[in-house]
């Protein structure tokens, strides 16, 4: 995958893990590319000083005096339960039983009229299950049991929970608390009052993902919270009303990082949408900040849209399960996500009831 020209980094899609954005034969693993340690090192973009420094200044520009609210506990890893099983009938993708990372496909998932009805087949029950994830989520219930749930109705709709196996993820679905950016692993904690979750879905029905998160509040959220889920929503739903064929994928970018800016909100830069469709993850790569990307979308295009946002650090830490990623100082971060297909009249949602 050829990252923008003029800053050259190495990116990683939001469910990517250890898989890499070249082919194989020129791919370089997560932890060559990222310059980090398993626990609180660092999770950085491997690129030239002066850009690094430029972007302290362009996306990182909240003072490093603000911090967490100091009433809220930072996360800590519970305990993650036995891996679910899968039904031998259902159809799994290719990466299950390697338990390796697939590369990144290079090419663009565009679609003929089956493909397209697959899509919208698959994008349907993603959203139909992430719908019902949602109306599980109070104080006192386990991401475990939202896990378990998620697991049981996807299967019981005859599809595959996409994360399940991936690279070694060991959970059917992201659940990503207060201060996780993403890639949150479903274990024993229980949601507490004031917290938000974001709920990250992806299911493989009949040959084809469908992949879709958004953020919930848990019982009574307070204003600063809400704030921060409501403007990163917007920022998808701006994201999407802008796309079209012919439309530069830099212009999502621009659009998210705007909207977030007028709010003061950071913008998570290592994580990004992707294709999706026959594969799990493919070109193109998605940013969600300004950039100088150059291509273009295409009639029949199926890719994710995905911003996170942060009321304070944008700067990642990775835990020692190789997974969860949360925020440096330990603020809140908020995502939502869909699936969309690129029509002649600008872009449909596929991840919606």
């Amino acid at each position: 995958m050829v990252a923008p020209t003029f800053i050259q980094p190495r990116l990683i899609s939001t469910f990517l893990g250890d898989c890499r954005f070249l082919p194989s034969h020129s791919a370089h693993s997560i932890h060559h590319l990222f310059r980090f340690n398993p626990g609180r090192d660092h999770v950085s973009m491997k690129m030239s000083r002066k850009f690094s420094g430029l972007t302290n200044l362009l996306f990182n520009r909240r003072s490093t005096e603000e911090v967490a609210d100091s009433k809220r506990q930072r996360l800590k890893p519970g305990k993650v339960s036995p891996i679910r099983l899968v039904p031998s009938h259902i159809i799994k993708p290719p990466y299950v039983k390697s338990r390796k990372p697939p590369g990144i496909a290079s090419g663009p998932e565009i679609h003929d009229e089956k493909g397209i009805a697959c899509m919208r087949a698959s994008g349907r029950l993603a959203a139909q299950v992430l719908l019902h994830a949602g109306t599980l989520v109070k104080p006192g219930i386990t991401t475990d049991e939202i896990d378990q749930a998620v697991h049981q109705m996807i299967i019981d709709n005859g599809a595959y929970p996409s994360p399940l196996g991936y690279g070694g993820f060991p959970k059917s679905v992201c659940t990503s608390v207060n201060e996780c950016i993403c890639h949150g692993i479903p274990d024993s904690r229980a949601l507490e009052d004031g917290d938000i979750i974001n709920i990250d879905v992806t299911v493989y029905l009949n040959g084809y993902h469908g992949d879709t998160s958004a953020t919930f509040f848990v019982g009574a959220v307070n204003e600063e919270a809400k704030s921060l889920v409501k403007v990163t929503k917007e920022c998808l739903d701006k994201a999407i009303s802008i796309c079209a064929p012919g439309v530069e994928f830099k212009q999502i970018g621009k659009t998210i990082h705007d909207h977030a800016d007028e709010h003061r909100y950071g913008v998570v830069q290592q994580f990004v949408g992707h294709g999706v469709g026959r594969v799990f993850h493919s070109a193109p790569v998605v940013l969600h900040y300004r950039n100088n990307d150059r291509g273009r979308m295409v009639l029949n295009q199926t890719f994710t849209i995905e911003p996170m946002l942060t009321l304070g650090s944008i700067n990642p830490i990775m835990w020692d399960d190789d997974w969860t990623v949360v925020t440096e100082d330990g603020s809140l971060s908020a995502q939502f996500e869909h699936t969309i297909l690129i029509t002649k009249d600008g872009a449909e949602i596929l991840t919606q009831c």
